[in-house]
């Protein structure tokens, strides 16, 4: 078989490159096809690359099903952490994953509220219940209880996720928000959380907490901070369930 070797193959103007007929198998034996965009016969993008390895104007039918990252933020010796774009209509539950949130003060609550308004104020009316299992490092002591301390009753206060995070340089708490149908106009907003913390004594507490923000409007922002000094680390990623 003859052999036609060339540097470039390019189309007259306005025209496309056609390599064989219909029916024919065309076989590319090059192991680095090298470019940055995919289009299908129809014109329609399949993925685009900005030539460094991230990828965007992905079609969604190669995403496949499961959680979307929107969002991921990482903290510095920050304030809060707060995520005032991307909760909208297109998810109905979204799920906040805290990872390794490690305070400036010593023994300090991790907590959140959201908002009606875009971030410009945090302080929706809240109702929860909260419970805890505990486990001290030294095996001196082990219990599980309801924590009325970490509940709400119709206010307007931060919600805390997990109390008494330590501040040594290996401790850190961890856990997951999930928030149900924020943008609803007819119902109450449902959530539900869970998070493990290494407590400033070195005790494992392992809290759940849940509840409902108690307002019928949609909910488009949320705030994460510690409820005394700030979030020297730590990085939270915001996904959106279809």
């Amino acid at each position: 078989m003859s052999k036609l070797r060339v540097h470039n193959i390019e189309a007259e103007s306005g025209s496309n490159v056609v390599l064989g007929a219909a029916g024919d198998v065309v076989t590319l034996a090059s192991d680095s096809i090298q470019t940055n965009l995919y289009k299908d016969s129809g014109g329609n993008t399949i993925f685009q690359s900005d030539g460094a390895g991230t990828l965007s104007n992905v079609n969604s039918g190669l995403s496949g099903a499961g959680p979307k990252l929107i969002l991921s933020q990482t903290a510095s010796s920050s304030t809060s952490i707060s995520f005032t774009s991307g909760i909208d209509s297109t998810y109905d539950h979204y799920i906040f994953y805290c990872l390794n949130m490690h305070p400036s003060s010593d023994g300090v609550v991790f907590e959140w509220q959201v908002s009606t308004n875009g971030g410009s104020s945090y302080g929706v009316t809240m109702t929860s219940s909260a419970y805890r299992a505990y486990h001290y490092e030294s095996d001196s002591g082990a219990g599980i209880a309801y924590v009325p301390a970490d509940d709400l009753s119709n206010e307007t206060d931060y919600q805390h996720a997990i109390e008494q995070v330590g501040n040594d340089s290996d401790q850190s708490c961890s856990g997951i928000l999930q928030l149900f149908s924020p943008s609803s106009t007819v119902s109450v907003k449902t959530w539900l959380s869970h998070f493990n913390t290494c407590h400033k004594d070195n005790v494992t507490l392992d809290e759940y907490t849940s509840g409902y923000v108690n307002s019928t409007s949609a909910i488009n922002a949320i705030n994460f901070r510690m409820a005394s000094g700030n979030v020297d680390a730590g990085t939270i990623k915001m996904y959106g369930v279809a």
